[in-house]
């Protein structure tokens, strides 16, 4: 079988692979039932459709034809290193610092990864998430994420 879209192909692979990762780790929580879904009902589904998705793309990779094969570019490593940094920044910061601080610093820290990076734009993102998830996961879904760093005391 040939690959007639090196970059669907690829692309469809990480995505079956990263969807079928998830759904296996989900696998670790409670289901609980429809009605009352446990911790482990939404990330198996996500997995799941992440899966069926990279396979559609993986199948379109495999049967559509694409110009020069369409061949997968130079690895963006700048990009990938800022994101990954910033996903453990964030890991560590989230209940040491607080949702304030952590949240600004994610989006500040993820948009050096880009080649236009503004200032302004990066602090009214910041703002808007961190305000949008304040409302969200503290006032609408009551969860207990701290909001304030550990050392000021909430």
């Amino acid at each position: 079988m040939k690959i007639k879209s090196q970059r669907d192909f690829w692309s469809g692979l990480m995505f079956v692979v990263v969807g079928l990762g998830f759904a296996w780790g989900a696998t670790e929580y409670s289901f609980g039932t429809s009605a009352r879904p446990g911790p482990g009902y939404f990330p198996f589904g996500l997995g799941i459709l992440t899966a069926l998705l990279g396979a559609i793309v993986l199948f379109q990779a495999l049967t559509i034809e694409t110009e020069g094969g369409d061949p997968v570019g130079a690895f963006a490593w700048k990009p990938l290193g800022f994101i990954v940094l910033t996903v453990a920044i964030f890991g560590w910061a989230l209940p040491h610092l607080g949702m304030v601080i952590a949240l600004p610093l994610l989006v500040v820290i993820a948009a050096l990864a880009g080649d236009e990076f503004h200032w302004g734009e990066a602090l009214v993102n910041a703002a808007i998430l961190t305000a949008g998830c304040w409302l969200v996961f503290i006032v609408g879904l009551s969860l207990t994420i701290p909001l304030w760093p550990s050392f000021i005391g909430n």
